[in-house]
């Protein structure tokens, strides 16, 4: 789970790239990094936050009007400079890749790349395995000529094919944005849609006053149009960009160097986009895969408190308190279906990253006491149930329900807006292993205990289905539920070993 941003426009992009990436900083907060191409590539990258990488400095060097960015989650390989994206490759014409996802049949395609095709690989990382791949597959399409003469569609063609030879052979997600000197942006997204992508566009600088309403692509009404891909839409407003749509499944776009817009369908399969997503990594004011985040984790409120009308009509907490900041809208909504007060009984430091997303567990655990903050007056001497939006290994509900009752809480109730997280991810999602699951090996009363709370109540699967499917033409076949127990995307994925792309 990265955060990943393409745009190609008519003027330099490096300061937009970083304004894109500081709204993505909820995707990935381990490093960041920016490519942009004029005649040649221009490279920043570190560990870290994106504010605290990017100097002004490092902003003039990044030249051009066509980059990527990317802000980095690590799923697997490891925590080293060389794997902080965007990567590039020379061969050929030169290739910038940044990618969002996780490729499970990673040791096979290492062995396919650097055994069979004689590409060399710098890390253990699966993005420069796709990076490598995708560019031995245009490589051989475009030959050793003159590729300058090749025409934009026949080099398209060569794209399509590159792209259907990596859905083909790799199994995992796949949500990637490239560019390609001399030649342009490229846009692509895996079979099942598993993780997001979103496309948007505008009018050019001086061609407002000409430009019409309507959907992108590069001309309406003549008007010359500058394009963005990224990982979820909260930057458009503030770009001036419009949400054109999704990226679909199976699809490749392709910007090329006068601005078309080439595009194609290469087989979708089933339409499975992650409901984490929805849960918990996207934000509120996302539009992904034609959904509403906001409204989905309302409807996630609602469902669960019908739920708990259903199982215990007799018993009514005194207010209700989200565990902040992704579970605030789900415990409004659920407030709202029980009639009972909603406060922010948790005060959130806005300077603490996402534990999640943290690292390692100790600093997980750490982070929870630096970033939430009881206020008494709303807890004391009160039956209070905290709605959090999911719980996976369990240790920052358990020093929540702890805060919670130290501030004199009478009752402290839990509700997970997610049902039980019993099952790895695979495919870009930080759930490595069931020993680290708390619900795979204990029971609902077993994870209660641990917890310390007098009651837990879970979402069901079908009610979390259905609070995001009920509205919105997603055309979402079903989303992916693997680590909620449901089916994975690839069945050999069950065996699959989490280190899979480590030494």
């Amino acid at each position: 789970m990265c955060g990943i941003v393409g745009i190609y426009a008519h003027n330099g992009v490096a300061p937009e790239l970083y304004d894109s990436m500081v709204q993505l900083q909820h995707r990935g907060q381990d490093a960041a990094g920016i490519i942009t191409c004029n005649e040649q590539f221009h490279v920043k990258k570190g560990i870290g936050l994106v504010q605290d990488i990017f100097e002004q400095r490092h902003m003039e060097r990044l030249r051009g009007a066509m980059g990527i960015g990317h802000t980095r989650y690590p799923t697997s390989g490891s925590r080293t400079d060389d794997e902080v994206q965007p990567l590039w490759t020379s061969v050929p014409n030169g290739i910038a890749f940044a990618h969002n996802g996780n490729i499970v049949n990673y040791r096979e395609m290492r062995h396919e790349v650097q055994e069979n095709r004689k590409r060399y690989l710098n890390s253990w990382s699966d993005s420069e395995m796709l990076m490598q791949l995708f560019a031995d597959e245009l490589h051989r399409f475009i030959g050793n000529g003159p590729e300058r003469s090749i025409s934009d569609d026949l080099f398209f063609e060569g794209l399509c094919v590159s792209a259907a030879e990596m859905f083909r052979r790799v199994q995992g997600a796949v949500s990637a944005v490239m560019i390609i000197k001399d030649r342009g942006l490229v846009a692509l997204r895996d079979p099942h849609g598993i993780r997001p992508l979103v496309y948007g566009t505008r009018a050019a600088a001086g061609e407002e006053h000409r430009a019409t309403s309507g959907s992108g692509g590069e001309t309406d009404g003549g008007v010359a149009r500058d394009h963005i891909f990224a990982s979820e839409d909260t930057m458009f407003y503030m770009l001036g960009y419009k949400r054109v749509r999704d990226v679909q499944p199976g699809e490749i776009i392709f910007i090329s160097r006068d601005h078309q817009v080439h595009t194609r369908r290469l087989g979708a399969r089933e339409f499975t986009p992650c409901i984490f997503e929805y849960v918990y990594f996207a934000r509120p004011d996302a539009m992904l895969n034609n959904v509403n985040v906001y409204r989905s984790r309302l409807r996630m409120g609602q469902n669960l408190g019908k739920l708990w009308k259903e199982r215990y009509p007799e018993l009514r907490p005194d207010v209700i308190i989200p565990a902040p900041a992704t579970s605030n809208t789900m415990a409004l909504a659920m407030a709202r279906e029980l009639g009972v007060n909603y406060s922010e009984g948790l005060y959130k430091n806005p300077f603490i990253g996402r534990t999640f997303i943290m690292p390692d567990q100790a600093q997980r655990r750490q982070s929870v006491r630096y970033k939430l903050s009881p206020q008494e007056l709303e807890i004391r001497n009160k039956a209070v149930l905290i709605v959090d939006d999911s719980i996976v290994r369990g240790t920052t509900s358990r020093e929540i329900v702890h805060m919670v009752r130290e501030f004199g809480a009478r009752k402290v109730y839990f509700a997970s807006a997610c049902p039980p997280v019993v099952q790895p991810c695979y495919y870009g999602v930080d759930i490595p292993t069931r020993e680290e699951l708390i619900a795979a090996s204990q029971d609902e009363a077993a994870v209660t205990r641990f917890l310390g709370a007098d009651l837990l109540l879970y979402q069901t699967l079908e009610d979390l289905v259905e609070a995001v499917t009920r509205k919105g033409d997603h055309q979402i076949d079903t989303p992916c539920t693997a680590c909620l127990g449901g089916t994975y995307i690839h069945e050999t994925d069950r065996g699959t070993d989490r280190e899979n792309n480590t030494p």
